[in-house]
């Protein structure tokens, strides 16, 4: 059941947010879901809290698995960025960092592409992005199994991975880079984490929160719905927020608790 009291995870940041962090999936979280994936944005007001809440909050960052530069085209410093689930990053003062490991797939990623672009069945979307691809079939459902099957082909083919997502497969450099190593990695020295995502790919991030609350973090894993929600991400959550909007929403009641406490 979508459950849309925000007051109990407002609470819970208050007076905590110097060391508190904020992260979030990208499509399906702060931006609707769009057949072309090229034309997403994200939802109004988000990206004005995100940085509105950076400048208070311990860190905010934003996940996903775009290319950097597609996200940083709407958000910057002092939001911190993951694309490509953490193969290319940029900290809260805009620095870039890409995984040592990634420069080497590059070409294999390129033909793959190609490949699937010459091969494909008709209707699947290929979306080159530059270390890793997603071939997308939301528009033609009824190839999706012709679509896993390209994907599961070109990985045999090239040494690339397979992971599932939303109405898509996504074609990855076998390198130990996911939402979840992200995560990791952005809340060194937090003691309470908020992560909202939507989709499979989320799954290694709430994962990574267990891992963190075992050690002692306080964490809140917020999931977004659709008829799409992957049931073992829903079961994990302890918020569902009804669509992005939703999270907009949360946003701004963290803002306004944060301003609140300043005044």
């Amino acid at each position: 059941m979508v459950r849309t009291d925000l007051s109990s995870v407002t609470e819970a940041f208050r007076g905590r947010a110097g060391t508190a962090g904020l992260f979030f999936d990208f499509d399906g979280t702060l931006s609707e879901i769009v057949e072309d994936p090229a034309s997403a944005r994200p939802v109004e007001g988000a990206a004005t809290l995100l940085a509105e809440l950076a400048a208070d909050f311990g860190r905010v960052a934003v996940l996903s698995g775009r290319p950097l530069d597609f996200i940083a085209g709407f958000f910057g410093p002092p939001v911190a960025l993951a694309g490509l689930y953490g193969l290319e990053s940029q900290d809260d003062r805009g620095r870039r960092v890409d995984h040592p490991q990634s420069g080497a797939w590059r070409e294999v990623v390129d033909d793959v592409a190609a490949c699937c672009v010459a091969k494909g069945p008709e209707g699947v979307l290929v979306e080159p992005k530059g270390l890793s691809l997603t071939l997308h079939f939301r528009e033609h459902p009824e190839i999706a199994d012709e679509v896993r099957a390209l994907a599961e082909s070109q990985a045999a083919r090239s040494g690339l991975e397979v992971r599932p997502a939303k109405m898509s497969y996504e074609l990855h450099p076998p390198i130990d880079a996911d939402k979840g190593t992200a995560v990791r990695q952005l809340a060194k020295g937090l003691d309470l984490v908020l992560f909202v995502g939507d989709d499979v790919g989320d799954l290694p991030a709430f994962e990574a929160l267990e891992a963190l609350e075992a050690a002692g973090v306080e964490t809140v894993r917020v999931v977004v719905d659709s008829d799409e929600l992957a049931p073992e991400l829903a079961a994990r959550a302890d918020l569902v927020l009804p669509n992005p909007a939703g999270v907009v929403s949360l946003l701004r009641s963290l803002a306004e608790g944060t301003r609140r406490q300043a005044s």
